[in-house]
């Protein structure tokens, strides 16, 4: 098991893109599994601050599942209105209404919360829905990584949240 450095620049991601590729086919619970699994993490908090995914304007949701289902704006009338409104929606020009959004969730399946976002609104951090209690906790205490403390587990959100704090702040250096 290598020592794991938090991912400051480009190269130092793409050194951990190919230790993933070493490590992918690692056996479940084995050190290069938990070796795995950390550095996963590490290269997504990297990727969310480097390359920040936001959602894409409710437009271009339209427009994909008109792609996708073979529509033209024409077909857009029952859930928008008139040609003027379904012209005016998809240059941009007009706002979304209520009742459009709830026409375009039920029948083209576009999420009620992109219709309905604020623009440039972007995606909450993968980090905000980890669940600590999931990472190798005795073993990052071993290497050294987080604090070995009497019941790990109950301090998991707690160890974790430092590990990744600590993470962070090398990175923005």
């Amino acid at each position: 098991m290598r020592k794991i450095k938090p991912i400051r620049n480009e190269a130092d991601y793409e050194a951990a893109l190919a230790r993933i590729d070493e490590l992918i086919d690692a056996e479940y619970g084995t050190p290069e599994d938990e070796e795995l699994s950390v550095i996963s993490d590490l290269v997504e908090l990297y990727e969310d601050k480097q390359y920040p995914i936001g959602f894409p304007s409710a437009v271009a949701a339209i427009e994909f599942q008109m792609d996708q289902h073979g529509l033209t704006p024409r077909d857009l009338l029952p859930y928008i209105g008139s040609r003027a409104k379904v012209s005016e929606v998809l240059s941009g020009k007009r706002d979304i209404t209520m009742s459009m959004a709830r026409a375009l969730h039920k029948h083209l399946g576009i999420s009620a919360e992109l219709l309905l976002q604020e623009p440039g609104a972007a995606f909450d951090s993968m980090f905000d829905e980890i669940d600590p209690r999931r990472f190798p906790l005795r073993a990052m205490a071993k290497r050294g990584w987080i604090p070995n403390v009497p019941n790990l587990m109950d301090k998991a959100e707690e160890l974790v949240a430092g590990l990744i704090e600590r993470a962070v702040r090398c990175y923005r250096r």
